[in-house]
């Protein structure tokens, strides 16, 4: 008999389903490109290179402690440019508003898109808005395009990684998912923990124009630093060996982690980006992060062991001493957190 393959929530998680149905589904029909696991695809204008990001958001609920899903949709996108080396000018969106959703709401959820866009420097340029029967679109969703500059001193390149450079995060990971968690009121959860929601360009663009011995980088969303981090390891074949120790997590975070039976290293941030860097330049990367209130809590978190493998691997250093090897998310973490 034949089983009718169906899609779950657990697909759109950023895991294990996720990659496999963007290899088998998106990537089979589509085709690949040269950005592989990064954020943005690059084009090139008659005079110019450029990137490009697109991106929906189905966050649940659409409003938390630290933001919304307006101010996340700004801020998803801006960082999607930036961690890939570009400079972010223009951004589309797209409503899909369920019929009966409250007006001062969508009032509320715009002018926080627009604040956003303001403070990040970015202009909202175009729209579309579609108005769907109730029950079919769980109050609001939002798709955004964003466009930015990629500038050739700023450009990044995976194949320079080398055998020994630093991995930095720049603060505590995991915010994000315990804040969308407790707000949802389901399982009790009390926590003072609010969303890291924020757009960080003007942070990275802060380290490009300092420093010349950044490899790469990424924004942890969707999966969670560990997830994040394998697929560079898979991607462009190097080894990452991380320091438990050394990951900067919230107490209270922590806290909820233990009680949920959650691993903070596959909660989802939005607020946070982790970067390949020279060793011989950590200390000044540190040094830049740290000056900025989106950096003050960034640790190095580990190193690069090899280079060049067929297959990469992440690996954890745990207090006691002993080496685990960490996968990508398999299964349902949190459902709908960005």
């Amino acid at each position: 008999m034949n089983v009718v393959q169906r899609i779950s929530l657990a697909h759109g998680e950023g895991g294990e389903l996720t990659h496999r149905l963007i290899r088998d589904v998106f990537i089979k029909a589509f085709g690949s490109n040269e950005s592989k696991q990064l954020d943005a695809a690059f084009f090139n204008s008659p005079t110019k290179k450029m990137a490009v990001s697109t991106d929906s958001y189905v966050v649940k609920p659409i409003f938390f402690p630290g933001g919304n899903i307006g101010k996340l949709a700004i801020s998803g996108t801006v960082n999607d440019l930036s961690v890939c080396g570009a400079l972010p000018l223009i951004i589309t969106v797209g409503f899909i508003i369920e019929e009966g959703f409250p007006l001062g709401d969508l009032k509320e959820v715009v002018q926080s898109m627009a604040t956003e866009a303001e403070t990040a420097g970015v202009k909202i340029i175009a729209g579309d808005t579609k108005v769907v029967e109730k029950g079919n679109a769980d109050g609001l969703f939002i798709n955004t395009t964003g466009i930015g500059l990629v500038r050739d001193e700023w450009r990044l390149n995976p194949d320079t990684v080398q055998e020994g450079d630093s991995v930095i995060v720049s603060g505590t990971i995991g915010d994000h998912g315990i804040s969308i968690l407790a707000a949802r009121k389901e399982l009790g959860l009390i926590t003072e923990v609010a969303s890291d929601c924020a757009s960080l360009n003007r942070l990275i663009q802060e380290l490009l124009h300092e420093l010349d011995g950044i490899r790469l980088m990424r924004d942890p969303t969707r999966g969670g630093l560990a997830t994040t981090l394998f697929e560079l390891c898979e991607d462009f074949h190097f080894t990452v060996e991380l320091e438990e120790t050394s990951i900067p997590v919230r107490r209270d975070v922590h806290g909820a982690c233990d009680i949920l039976g959650f691993d903070p290293l596959y909660l989802a941030n939005e607020g946070k980006v982790v970067m390949i860097v020279n060793a011989a330049q950590q200390q000044k990367a540190l040094e830049i992060l740290k000056r900025h209130p989106f950096g003050k809590d960034a640790e190095v978190i580990g190193s690069i062991t090899s280079c060049k493998n067929p297959s990469g691997k992440l690996l954890l250093r745990t207090p006691i001493g002993t080496t685990r090897r960490l996968h990508r998310l398999s299964g349902l973490l949190l459902p709908r957190i960005c």
